[in-house]
């Protein structure tokens, strides 16, 4: 499958209300889940299912600017990732556990990976270098809240939340009281001594202004 192949968006319905400020709207979930293992024995419904300290959440099919948005920022990164061996440049859907009752689902992330054993399967996958999410109405407050918080407290290198009407990113580090705004460059570091560039001119191309 071509990295944009992954980007394509997947149908989904029937979601429900969380605690973290209203970010799903629908119908309650019809099955309880508090464990990764309940999560993963889901039947396959096309839905995006995370599990947030023991919180079982459900994101709505992303608006096109979304996906948009998404692409723009996979063209301008994989070409300056793809080159490194060590590195490992993914889209959603992924099932990346970060801790006992924490399965998460970033829109785009990047993995530190052994080149020699590259993980076989999710399970094998650890804290990503870059987590980044893009925002919408009913992933506002999840993305801003407690998914935040638990990128820093897992130590997730840098977060980049992608906020598409005030064309900024919000970037986080995990010992950041306040993330860094970036509305123009964003100059990033991955391990190996590995540098990138983000032009946000290009990202929000086409975009709301202001």
């Amino acid at each position: 499958m071509t990295p944009l192949a992954r980007l394509q968006p997947t149908v989904r319905d029937g979601l429900h209300h969380s605690a973290e400020g209203g970010q799903i709207m629908g119908m309650p979930a019809p099955i309880a889940v508090t464990s990764i293992e309940e999560l993963l024995a889901l039947p396959e419904d096309g839905l995006r299912h995370e599990l947030l300290d023991g919180e079982h959440v459900v994101t709505p099919a992303p608006a096109l600017p979304h996906q948009r948005v998404l692409a723009r920022i996979f063209a301008a990164l994989h070409p300056q990732v793809a080159p490194y061996r060590h590195l490992e440049f993914l889209s959603s859907p992924a099932d990346i556990r970060l801790e006992a009752k924490t399965l998460v689902q970033p829109d785009l992330f990047i993995l530190h990976v052994d080149p020699e054993h590259p993980p076989a399967n999710w399970a094998q996958v650890g804290v990503p270098v870059l987590a980044i999410e893009i925002l919408s109405p009913s992933t506002a407050a999840r993305d801003r809240g407690k998914k935040r918080r638990i990128y820093q407290d897992v130590g997730v290198g840098e977060y980049w939340i992608v906020d598409i009407d005030a064309r900024l990113i919000e970037r986080w580090t995990p010992n950041q009281d306040r993330p860094e705004i970036v509305t123009e460059e964003l100059r990033f570091e991955c391990p190996g001594d590995v540098r990138g560039t983000l032009d946000l001119n290009v990202v929000f191309e086409g975009g709301p202004k202001g």
